[in-house]
């Protein structure tokens, strides 16, 4: 069994996003980075499957040389090796990272023999783009279900099952190689333990470097929705109060 899980460097959703004065990229100085949750829960699939069948796992992904922290993460938990298709930090969209991804796949693919199956997140956290799954499997020509929340591999096949609208669930089985992109909630990840960090320290990431796309659609800017203001106004206390809540169920024409 071979996996090779593409993850993202996404900054953390606690902190609060600013952009820099071109309005052209997130101003990363005073935020942290993390792996969006639903690719936490690829690579910890990942693991989970080489842990019962055996076999070996890879992690990529697009992003600057910081982004190293983020592969280690997924090492330090146990996947085996690490790719870094390295940019300049600047976003690409959905087209261009998909095509970088199928290039580094059918790359290494050429050296070592198909992966069995690719996951991804079903969507980044930060752009939600939900492209890049489908992207690379229609490149690749390989079957692709996205959206799951259960997963089994079999000999041959994958069976993969996602929420169906008004509940109960959809269950797809198709032929490997595949790809396969999840939702948060197909598994709990596990933390690194210490040993795994040290392990992850040590193990050397594969480093290509990658030319900005000039086929890319070219961002004009970025925005930061303005926040809304929101106030409490005090009624009152008791039945004295009555007679001002009448006046705004009038004002907001609940009552005649």
């Amino acid at each position: 069994m071979n996996i090779l899980v593409c993850v993202k460097r996404v900054p953390a959703t606690a902190g609060k996003i600013t952009l820099t004065p071109d309005e052209q990229a997130i101003d990363t100085r005073y935020l942290g980075f993390t792996v969006s949750p639903h690719e936490e829960c690829a690579v910890e699939e990942a693991v989970r499957i080489v842990e019962a069948q055996g076999g070996s796992s890879t992690v990529l992904t697009l992003g600057p040389e910081e982004a190293t922290d983020q592969l280690r993460e997924a090492m330090a938990i146990g996947i085996d090796r690490a790719i870094l298709l390295q940019t300049d930090g600047r976003e690409w969209g959905a087209m261009a990272t998909a095509a970088a991804i199928v290039d580094a796949i059918r790359a290494r693919e050429a050296v070592d023999g198909p992966f069995d199956l690719i996951l991804l997140g079903n969507e980044a956290a930060d752009t939600g783009d939900y492209q890049v799954g489908v992207r690379v499997a229609a490149a690749l020509d390989r079957p692709v279900v996205s959206g799951a929340k259960g997963l089994e591999v079999r000999d041959e096949t994958v069976v993969a099952r996602r929420e169906a609208p008004g509940g109960g669930w959809e269950v797809y089985e198709i032929p490997r190689p595949a790809v396969v992109t999840v939702k948060e909630g197909i598994n709990l990840p596990r933390y690194p333990s210490v040993p795994g960090r040290l392990r992850a320290r040590k193990k050397e990431i594969e480093t290509v470097a990658l030319d900005p796309a000039a086929a890319a659609p070219a961002r004009i800017r970025l925005r930061v929705p303005v926040e809304k203001e929101s106030a409490v106004e005090i009624l009152g206390e008791g039945p004295e109060a009555a007679p001002r809540v009448v006046d705004v169920l009038r004002r907001l024409g609940l009552i005649g």
